[in-house]
């Protein structure tokens, strides 16, 4: 209401502000804060968070803006004595991001594939898995067979520093790799490679470059005229799930985050909230 009549803002301006604190509070109640007792370091945390799930910078900071404009006028309406974010500062325009995809450019890349291949109807597994579960491409390149449930819609990935994470599957990317799996029952697969999901026409795992010319050459296939590796895939699949209303732990779980991507901490979170930030929040699902 403050925002609406006493500052002039928009609808969608107002909506994007209170989504933005909510995120926030929604941070605090998850580490054990209130927003009396919230300091400059857990702010400056929950930003760091943000930019390491790879957002872009325009929402970073409008993120930020919307914090302030939250404490400041807890402050002046006295519920808090101490504004915290008056040394909170934005994200620095000059680092440099991976690119973010919107939506429609990912349908585009999709729609660039020549499904009547094998190597087509793979892509598109391939895209939607990087998309559809923000997975990094070595995780990609390992995915086993195995490891994929689904019927529960998830599947267990492999990470960093031999850590185990459980990622919730769309079913638009269960949908795609089962079409997959029909035709990679055709090729020839090269002995110890029987597990591996994405493999090529000669019958063993892709190689991480492999992947990255995929993504790039469909990129370029789709008339998009930015630097999309694989990385760019995972931090689309982190924005959007981020500005569709994600809780921030779950999306930092989903994407195994190093510094609470323990299995012991993850093992601990209840795998249908999970399922549902995905199910609700995830682009693929509106469809």
């Amino acid at each position: 209401m403050h925002m609406s009549l006493e500052r002039g803002m928009s609808a969608n301006t107002v909506d994007a502000y209170s989504n933005d604190v909510m995120k926030l509070l929604n941070y605090c109640s998850d580490n054990g804060h209130t927003v009396d007792r919230v300091t400059l370091t857990d702010l400056q945390q929950f930003a760091a968070d943000c930019y390491d799930l790879g957002i872009a910078i325009s929402t970073l900071a409008r993120i930020i803006s919307g914090i302030k404009s939250f404490f400041h006028w807890l402050v002046r309406e006295n519920y808090i004595e101490v504004d915290p974010t008056q040394l909170l500062e934005g994200p620095r325009v000059g680092r440099k991001l991976p690119e973010v995809l919107s939506i429609a450019e990912i349908d585009a890349m999709i729609d660039a594939i020549d499904m009547s291949k094998f190597e087509g109807v793979r892509n598109r597994a391939i895209i939607e898995t990087l998309y559809g579960c923000g997975l990094r491409v070595s995780e990609l390149v390992n995915l086993e067979i195995s490891r994929i449930y689904a019927s529960e819609q998830y599947v267990i990935v492999h990470g960093k520093g031999d850590k185990e994470r459980l990622v919730p599957m769309a079913a638009t990317t269960i949908d795609a790799i089962k079409e997959y799996m029909e035709v990679r029952g055709d090729i020839t697969i090269k002995p110890g490679e029987g597990n591996i999901l994405f493999v090529s026409r000669r019958g063993s795992r892709l190689t991480r470059m492999m992947v990255y010319y995929i993504v790039s050459g469909l990129a370029e296939a789709a008339g998009i005229n930015k630097e999309i590796s694989p990385h760019s895939m995972r931090h689309s699949f982190a924005t959007h799930l981020l500005e569709g209303g994600a809780n921030l732990r779950a999306i930092q779980q989903m994407l195994g985050h190093e510094s609470i991507s323990t299995t012991e901490v993850y093992l601990h979170l209840d795998r249908t909230f999970l399922r549902n930030e995905i199910l609700t929040h995830h682009p693929r699902n509106a469809k």
